[in-house]
């Protein structure tokens, strides 16, 4: 008796061993993308949180010093243990503290802090990752405390 297809044994053992490498070819081709693709979707996921965190932080560090120098060291301490804590390091020149509504740290007065840098993306060389980074900034507000002394004023 013949079967449907006209193959007998001689037509399936030509494809023996085939399926094998159709899916190990078909599975990397797929599979390889798909791991970067996550890779990159949790590295850029880590720089807003980090961006995220270290403007908000900087910002209180900076609103509750006594003095200006002091407040820029606070926030530039508080903004590289937020990045370090998505595993970052904070960029140079990124982070930016501005005084609005009168002097700094005047009370009722207003801090911005504002992080702007290009997040890498992953497994590229670093003259690639630069061109081919993405921008990430955050901004946060801080408003000076109304009850504080202002900066230089004794406390009586």
């Amino acid at each position: 008796m013949r079967r449907r297809g006209g193959r007998g044994r001689a037509g399936r053992s030509s494809e023996r061993g085939s399926a094998i490498i159709e899916f190990v070819v078909v599975g990397v081709g797929v599979l390889v993308p798909l791991v970067y693709l996550l890779q990159v979707v949790g590295a850029l996921h880590a720089a807003v949180l980090a961006s995220g965190a270290a403007a908000r932080q900087a910002g209180r560090a900076f609103s509750t010093a006594s003095k200006v120098a002091q407040a820029l060291a606070r926030a530039e301490s508080a903004a590289r243990l937020a990045f370090a804590d998505q595993g970052l390091t904070l960029p140079a020149g990124s982070l930016r503290v501005q005084c609005l509504d009168g002097a700094c740290l005047s009370p009722g007065s207003s801090v911005v802090v504002s992080i702007d840098w290009t997040a890498g993306l992953p497994w590229l060389p670093d003259a690639w990752a630069r061109e081919a980074g993405v921008p990430v900034s955050a901004r946060q507000q801080v408003p000076v405390d109304d009850y504080r002394s202002s900066p230089g004023e004794e406390a009586r």
